[in-house]
């Protein structure tokens, strides 16, 4: 299949099947993230991969996020947990925060973005399902989040948190062709 149609044929898989990624394709994915471009090659990444008991503390961290963030709204945080139980696998992106130099640090921010949009392509190579989170479970712009994978806000700023597993047959099968708006509409010649 060409670039262009894995693009078109990309999507945000959120169910996954009750199994283990495989461990040679964590490598792959990682790997894949590594070729992202990225300014002046800093290779400005760094990942935090969470399965087994450290997923488990990352889901005790997401109930107190939760317990915090909606103390309302108790099916909500069910519903929120639910999903974080049935991901075989978490990888937090990070990017590097260069002192004194926002710029750069900003486009080092770009770059890992490229580097999870690589391993999301690579995903679906491999046969496995990905989404992208940064708000609600993916604890993205929360202090905790930061103190588990063991750094601090100014020397690294998380980019997203990646849920990847298996997908579920059954929710394939329900997916929508997606739509985009053309591009001629948000181009503009000059």
């Amino acid at each position: 299949m060409s670039i262009i149609a894995e693009l078109k044929e990309r999507r945000a898989i959120r169910n996954y099947e009750n199994r283990e990624v495989d461990e040679g394709k964590i490598h792959q994915l990682l790997e894949a993230a590594t070729w992202a471009p990225n300014d002046r090659m800093r290779e400005p990444w760094s990942f935090y991969v969470i399965k087994g008991e450290a997923k488990q503390a990352y889901e005790q961290l997401a109930r107190e996020y939760l317990d915090v963030r909606f103390p309302a709204k108790p099916k909500l945080i069910e519903s929120s947990l639910k999903v974080v139980q049935s991901t075989p696998l978490i990888i937090v992106a990070a990017a590097d925060v260069i002192p004194g130099d926002q710029a750069a640090s900003e486009d080092n921010e770009y770059a890992v973005c490229c580097a999870i949009h690589s391993m999301w392509l690579a995903a679906k190579e491999l046969g496995l399902g990905f989404v992208w989170r940064t708000r609600g479970v993916g604890l993205v712009r929360d202090k905790r989040l930061y103190d588990f994978v063991g750094t601090l806000p100014q020397d690294k700023r998380i980019i997203g948190t990646i849920f990847i597993g298996y997908p579920e047959a059954e929710a394939l099968e329900k997916m929508k062709s997606p739509s985009r708006t053309c591009y001629t509409e948000k181009t503009v010649w000059l």
